[in-house]
């Protein structure tokens, strides 16, 4: 049985004091620059490489194409063989990177790490090879100065003081159970995830029907890549199966899982993802 909180009290003042500090807060929010991202940022992704393949295209030969979060609108070209963005295609873009960093923060956000080495701090893998072998590197600066500049806005529903530890036990009791689950029209995730870089599914051994310890730690270590702690909308994982008129991201192979964020099953991922204690609900 679960016990409930007891309810705090604010004295007249003390709600004045908050509405102070909340004002202030607002107040000193900076967004991300749509100017500096057209003049600085944007350019960094049709900059030449080279060459052609992994590390070595420029970053819009496969953002335009392919269906990654990051989706880029389409290059226009001009007489003189140059290849550009206009205004609104250029917003349209600003929107879709904008999810993928953490204002005021580079080092959490996913923009600047995908394409980083990992040893110097980068996620374990990129399609599109490691472009910055250093956060030295001058175009992944100009980024990181681009994303720490600004802050992260204040959302009474999504902000967190601290990110939230994942809860690897409920993760492993009901988390996966969602993997295996079937819904109607739609692929079970087992038969994506069960191998390679993105195989948070692994393929159970025969003579059993579940993962294991191990094995749910394995899928858990993978998992943790696609998701941000305490920030459900910018966390992959959450995402990458819901539809695009509800946030989420523009393409998913297995189909979509979730139409909507009132679906019982994403509200409980994103109150995992939230470090809250939520009921599980599959299916």
């Amino acid at each position: 049985m679960r016990t409930r909180r007891p309810f705090l009290v604010l004295s007249p003042a003390a709600i004045t004091a908050a509405t102070l500090t909340l004002t202030v807060a607002v107040e000193s929010q900076q967004e991300l620059s749509f100017d500096v991202y057209r003049t600085e940022v944007e350019p960094i992704f049709i900059a030449p490489r080279g060459g052609h393949g992994p590390s070595v295209s420029p970053c819009a030969t496969c953002h335009i194409s392919s269906g990654t979060p990051l989706k880029l609108a389409p290059l226009r070209e001009r007489e003189d063989g140059s290849v550009y963005w206009t205004e609104v295609e250029s917003r349209r873009n600003f929107s879709v990177v904008s999810r993928l960093v953490v204002p005021g923060q580079p080092e959490r956000s996913r923009l600047l790490l995908k394409a980083l080495a990992t040893q110097a701090g980068g996620t374990p893998f990129h399609v599109g090879g490691k472009f910055f072998s250093s956060q030295a590197d001058p175009e992944w600066q100009t980024m990181a100065a681009w994303v720490a500049a600004a802050s992260t806005p204040v959302d009474l529903e999504d902000q967190k003081i601290a990110s939230p530890p994942l809860d690897f036990e409920f993760f492993r009791s009901c988390v996966q159970q969602i993997f295996q689950n079937k819904r109607e029209g739609r692929m079970e995730c087992v038969h994506c995830h069960s191998g390679g870089g993105r195989g948070f599914a692994r393929s159970i051994p025969d003579g059993r029907s579940y993962w294991n310890l191990e094995e749910s730690r394995q899928n858990f270590r993978i998992v943790e890549r696609y998701i941000e702690p305490g920030y459900p909308l910018r966390s992959r994982f959450l995402t990458h199966p819901l539809a695009p008129e509800e946030g989420g991201d523009p393409y998913h192979g297995g189909g979509r899982r979730w139409f909507s964020q009132s679906d019982p099953e994403w509200r409980m991922l994103s109150e995992w993802v939230r470090g809250e204690d939520p009921m599980c609900r599959v299916g």
